[in-house]
């Protein structure tokens, strides 16, 4: 079932940006833990500790509510945990996975609940948007887009939240939405093509 989205302009404070590109050794580290984790569930703790705050915020985010996003963020640990077993390394941070159990999760909770979940656009973000698609930077413009952007499926929606919105890095988004990384990036750059063509010259 399809839900309506609804666009918020202000800065979410407590939603820093999150993409970065996290070094190999640094990710191999995370897998011996990772391992470890899947031997002993006692040994989740730390994977836990390093990363309920980013889930938090990420679900914050989508939900503007810090209560919700609690619950949200409890469940995704949860499913995280008992599906560890099934956790397979593919040269992304384990983030990624849990930004994709988190995404099902907040899309489940809005299709249960049958309301718009909220898509936080900050100026900044936006006016980075219009210069991709080589546009003038206007206060015309950047209403036209968020008109637009409204009117995107929630697949197209999110694929440009998570690039430009959140500044993720496609092989990370490629995880969250459980693409590959080559369509990822072919159906983000045919979103901002089609965008383009609808907004005045």
């Amino acid at each position: 079932m399809a839900f309506n989205l609804q666009i918020n302009r202000n800065l979410v404070k407590k939603a820093a940006r999150v993409g970065q590109t996290v070094p190999q050794d640094k990710m191999q580290a995370e897998w011996q833990e990772i391992q470890a984790a899947q031997r002993n569930p006692a040994d989740f703790r730390p994977l836990y500790n390093r990363y309920y705050t980013p889930i938090f915020r990420f679900i914050y985010k989508r939900t503007q509510n810090e209560e919700l996003s609690a619950d949200i963020c409890s469940q995704v640990f949860l499913k995280a945990l008992q599906k560890l077993d099934k956790y397979q390394y593919k040269g992304v941070p384990f983030s990624a996975w849990l930004y994709r159990i988190a995404s099902n999760e907040i899309a489940q909770h809005f299709r249960n609940a049958k309301k718009s979940r909220v898509v936080s656009v900050e100026d900044a973000n936006l006016g980075d948007m219009i210069e991709e698609l080589e546009e003038h930077n206007t206060e015309g413009q950047r209403e036209q887009l968020l008109a637009l952007l409204d009117d995107l499926n929630e697949t197209d929606l999110q694929l440009i939240e998570l690039r430009f919105f959140e500044q993720r890095p496609f092989k990370e988004i490629a995880n969250i939405m459980d693409m590959t990384e080559s369509n990822t990036k072919v159906r983000t750059y045919r979103i901002l093509k089609s965008l383009k063509k609808k907004i005045d010259k």
